[in-house]
């Protein structure tokens, strides 16, 4: 079974080609940071109209990478929401496309679902699993059930933790994307021997009961911190560099601190959980990485993150997840596929958990 993915949901434009043997026989993805990195940010317009500009090409290159012609295919897989809803449409539009044309059943494949079951592409996790998904726009714990089968233990009251590195890094002239930009200078500033907690940055909801997150007041302490700490108006580079390792280590010790609650909390559910895992863009970061090792090595839980090319966007983890929907036998039109399916700014994991207290939650 051969299925090809797309994925449009924000400002990457990827198509791959992935087999059920876990064969990725295709698999690019092209970014859009020159576009965005004048603006700080992206800007959901450029974004659509640069999907719209590079698809059809990419699609060609992939099949050509993997040897294949169209009717060679067995599905077409594109990502259906949530995300900036003109870059999600550009995708959806193509994808029923060539699904008509080959006459090839058309998945809609929810984003944050092909980033819970990316961890099974690679290195191949059995359910049942705790995932820590954390992005620019996602901040969530949840308990994978199976394929479709998702338990929300924790989300964002307001901002996700992606977001904050990616404010932070603007905050402190650091430039865009802003996590690598932060993990590069906070690594400088460990080099030098900088103390973090000298800056005295609030690690929201740390220790308290449940399972949520909220990064909105770290921001603003971080603004706060930077003009404080600003000569002339001019932030040293010394003084960003540690704001960036205290930003940093806050952020890590909140996932690490809410993951903890999330693990004892699906502790008594039954079957055992098989690992803890952590997907998203903002799993790439080794100090996050290296704070839940020390969490799922406490509650006797390997600690699994599928390789950095499949924690940001990309178009394998949305071919793959059709994969797992097509062996499940949810593919019809019950469970939100074919060619009427509308694509979706907001489409939660979870239907059934509750709505977060706090304002602009990310569903």
């Amino acid at each position: 079974m051969r299925v090809l993915g797309i994925e449009s949901s924000c400002d990457e434009t990827a198509v791959a080609i992935v087999d059920d043997g876990r064969r990725r026989l295709a698999d690019l993805v092209l970014s859009q940071l020159t576009e965005h990195r004048p603006f700080g940010g992206v800007v959901p317009e450029i974004a659509a109209r640069s999907h719209l500009g590079q698809l059809d090409r990419l699609i060609a290159r992939a099949l050509a990478q993997a040897g294949m012609k169209p009717h060679e295919l067995d599905a077409i897989a594109a990502t259906a929401g949530p995300g900036l809803i003109g870059g999600v449409l550009v995708g959806v539009t193509m994808g029923k496309a060539m699904a008509l044309a080959l006459d090839r059943p058309f998945l809609a494949i929810n984003h944050l679902e092909g980033h819970a079951l990316s961890a099974r592409l690679d290195p191949g996790v059995a359910f049942p699993y705790l995932l820590l998904l954390v992005s620019g726009g996602h901040c969530q714990l949840l308990r994978v059930e199976g394929v479709g089968r998702y338990r929300r233990l924790g989300t964002t009251v307001d901002d996700a933790a992606g977001e904050a590195f990616d404010k932070g890094a603007k905050i402190l002239g650091l430039g865009y994307p802003g996590g690598p930009a932060i993990e590069q200078a906070a690594a400088r500033a460990k080099a030098a021997g900088i103390d973090p907690d000298a800056y005295g940055l609030p690690r929201p909801m740390l220790g308290r009961p449940g399972c949520d997150f909220s990064f909105s007041g770290l921001k603003t302490a971080l603004r706060q911190r930077a003009q404080e700490r600003a000569a002339d108006g001019a932030l040293p580079e010394r003084e960003r560099d540690g704001l960036a390792l205290a930003l940093q280590e806050s952020i890590a010790a909140v996932l690490a601190d809410r993951t903890a609650h999330a693990l004892e909390a699906a502790a008594a559910a039954t079957p055992r959980l098989t690992a803890l895992v952590v997907a998203g863009g903002v799993a790439a970061n080794q100090r996050i990485r290296q704070a839940l090792e020390q969490v799922a090595r406490a509650h006797d839980l390997p600690l699994v993150a599928p390789p950095s090319r499949l924690c940001t966007d990309n178009a394998a983890m949305i071919a793959w997840a059709g994969i797992e929907r097509l062996e499940a036998g949810l593919t019809d039109s019950a469970h939100g596929d074919g060619l009427d399916f509308a694509a979706r700014p907001r489409w939660p994991l979870d239907p059934t958990a509750p709505r977060a207290a706090g304002a602009g939650v990310k569903a």
